[in-house]
């Protein structure tokens, strides 16, 4: 798919990488041969092309499936409230009034604050991730091979699962994390944020000889309180991004069994049908996972101690 001649290593990294949409400077020697006359936004050929577009580079699949799977479940969502009934209610009615009746406990139970936000938020999150989630359990050469017939290009990258791209998930990690500090200021204020960073979890001494040690302990307050602060973000999108990205990669290989023959293709078929299965369990867990910490994250933020 990466080259005329398909080899094992061309498939896997043909399937991890992402369509992007980037520029490359002036004197760039493309794959073709062609060279740059001047700095081009284009879309990346190769993967060395992706690379080389560094850090501002634009992931086309991943920013389309994501507005594409966010639209369908906020029309979903639309539809089904537009016609709601009190009567008998239809099966889709029924299984979207389950799921937000269950996000609405899941929040009372961890963030006990009054706000109109939080558990919108948390039902947008767990729906949005669980799509994107979702989206693995299509036959990974599927959608692929139709962009590329589509397109006439068969070499063509398409990546369709949003969460298996780390840009993604640390972008929502980010949005959450901004959320946090913003909170966090509206609740505390600004001075009173900062006091949680310097005297937090230690309290200096504000009198006696030990008073000297003050600016020791409001350094390793601050260090341990950052840490853990910067530490948020990061976990929060790293875990979503590695566990969708070991599924995704175990489905790769697996379906690289389909070209040693009958026996291997038999054999693929059933770990195909029984990791999909599995699999299951990992996206509705995963988009829990991570709808809760940005709930527990939020009622940290609404957090006030008395002192302050």
């Amino acid at each position: 798919m990466a080259s005329e001649e398909l080899t094992t290593t061309g498939y896997i990294q043909h399937h991890l990488q992402n369509m992007a949409y980037g520029k490359l400077p002036a004197g760039y020697a493309r794959e073709d041969g062609t060279v740059l006359e001047q700095a081009t936004w284009t879309m990346a050929h190769t993967s060395q092309e992706a690379s080389d577009m560094g850090f501002m580079a634009f992931h086309v699949d991943t920013l389309g499936w994501s507005i594409i799977l966010g639209l369908t479940f906020s029309f979903l969502f639309y539809r089904v409230a537009q016609k709601a009934t009190s009567g008998v209610p239809s099966g889709m009615q029924s299984f979207i009034e389950m799921v937000i009746e269950f996000i609405d406990n899941t929040v009372k139970d961890i963030f006990h604050y009054r706000s109109k936000l939080v558990a919108p938020m948390a039902c947008t999150i767990f729906v949005w991730v669980f799509f994107m989630n979702l989206m693995d359990l299509i036959p990974i050469d599927w959608l692929p091979l139709a962009a590329q017939t589509i397109t006439g290009d068969p070499h063509l990258f398409f990546k369709v699962v949003p969460t298996t791209d780390v840009n993604a998930t640390m972008g929502m990690a980010i949005a959450v994390f901004l959320l946090m500090i913003f909170f966090s200021i509206q609740q505390k204020g600004f001075i009173g944020f900062i006091k949680e960073l310097i005297f937090h979890p230690f309290a200096p001494p504000t009198k006696g000889v030990l008073i000297i040690l003050a600016p020791v302990m409001i350094a390793i307050n601050f260090i341990l309180e950052f840490v853990a602060l910067i530490a948020k973000p990061i976990s929060l999108g790293l875990r979503l991004f590695g566990n969708l990205y070991a599924g995704e990669m175990i489905f790769i290989l697996i379906a690289l069994l389909y070209s040693g023959g009958l026996l291997w293709g038999i054999f693929g078929g059933v770990l195909q049908w029984a990791w999909a299965v599995f699999h299951i369990l990992v996206i509705a867990l995963q988009a829990f996972v991570f709808m809760v910490l940005t709930t527990v994250y939020m009622a940290m933020a609404f957090e006030v101690d008395e002192s302050h």
